[in-house]
Order: structure tokens, then C-alpha cells, then sequence
């Protein structure tokens, strides 16, 4: 298991990358008896973690790089019956309070009976859209591409893991952190942090 805090500097490149990547998402913190999730890559490391203190379905959760640096803070929002999540970039120790970064509002196909949910980022709209299984989805942009997708982690033996442990594959020249953000938001959603 990595360390949380490893010795040796990280190389990585910024969060965008010109090939697919696959992540490891345990839906688990790695504080104890706290609720969060901790993602690891495909070599293992630990790349993004979110630690929530406070009760599950907080209303404000920050993603962590492995440093603990706080690279974006979601927080909820409330009005009337509908309920949304404003996402913040962080850039040192400031969060741009007045401008989210972005826009996530749930809704219900009431058709499928499925749920999905916008997200607009400045000018460009997202859904997260629910896949058949309990913790499986999508995320799609307007034209219906995929551009990550999250399902129940298989081992090499073809063993379906627990509904906590989750494969992410995120497509090339695609913002990393926030897809992150987005799987976090979701969570949220579906109370599982």
C-alpha cells in the first residue's frame, strides 16, 4: 500500500494526460472512522483522497492531492427541493469563492427511472448518468461521448470486488481532477461518503 506522505517527489505530469487512464476508487477513507475515498493509478500509488470528518452527506468535502493539498472543495446547496453541488478550484491555500468552477444539478429520467445528473462546466455541459448495477456510471459529454466510466472493480481472477472498490477509466485529454470531483459528487448523491 502506498504511504500517504512518500519520501520521494512525485513526478507526475498535471492532472490532464494524452492517454486513457485507469484508476482504483475505494470508497473508504484512510482516517479511521471517517468517511471519504482514496484513489489509487494503475502502479498503485495513492493520487487523490477525500477525508470527511463530518457525518456522511456532508455539505462541504475538499479532494486532496496525495499531500493533502486541497485541489477542489464541493459544497452543497439547497434551495427549495432541488438540490445541487457547486465545485471551487483551489489554487494555493485560496478557493475562488465567487465563481464555481462547476455545476452539478440531480434529476430523475422519470421514464427510466434512472438518475442522472447535469454538470456545466463554463461553457460546456456533462451528465452523470446511473448504469444498470448498484455503483456503476458514466459520465457523457452533450454529443453522448463518454469521457469517464466507473464500475465494480474485477480482480485478474474474474472476481467481482466489493461495492466499495470501483475501476475508473477516464479518457484521454481529460481533466482528472475534475472527473475526481465529479465521482465525489456522486457519492455524495448516493450518500456512500
Amino acid at each position: 500500500m502506498a504511504k500517504v506522505y512518500p519520501q520521494i517527489p512525485s513526478t507526475c505530469s498535471p492532472h490532464i494526460t494524452s492517454e486513457r487512464e485507469t484508476f482504483t476508487i475505494w470508497m473508504k477513507s484512510l482516517v479511521c472512522h471517517t468517511n471519504g475515498c482514496t484513489v489509487y493509478n494503475t502502479n498503485g500509488d495513492i493520487v487523490y483522497r477525500v477525508e470527511n470528518y463530518d457525518k456522511k452527506g456532508s455539505k462541504e468535502v475538499h479532494l486532496m492531492d496525495l499531500r493533502g493539498k486541497v485541489l477542489s472543495t464541493i459544497r452543497r446547496k439547497k434551495l427549495l427541493s432541488f438540490r445541487g453541488w457547486d465545485g471551487y478550484r483551489s489554487s494555493g491555500s485560496n478557493i475562488n469563492k465567487e465563481k464555481p468552477w462547476f455545476q452539478v444539478k440531480k434529476y430523475y429520467r422519470m421514464l427510466m427511472g434512472d438518475l442522472a445528473c447535469q454538470v456545466i462546466v463554463g461553457y460546456d455541459k456533462y451528465w452523470i448518468v446511473r448504469m444498470t448495477g448498484k455503483a456503476a456510471f458514466r459520465i457523457v459529454n452533450i454529443n453522448g461521448d463518454i469521457i469517464a466510466e466507473a464500475k465494480r472493480k474485477q480482480s485478474s481472477s474474474g472476481v467481482l470486488l466489493g461495492d466499495d472498490v470501483l475501476t475508473l477509466v477516464v479518457e484521454p485529454h481529460t481533466d482528472h481532477s475534475l472527473i475526481m470531483a465529479l465521482v465525489i459528487v456522486y457519492g455524495l448523491i448516493r450518500r456512500r461518503m
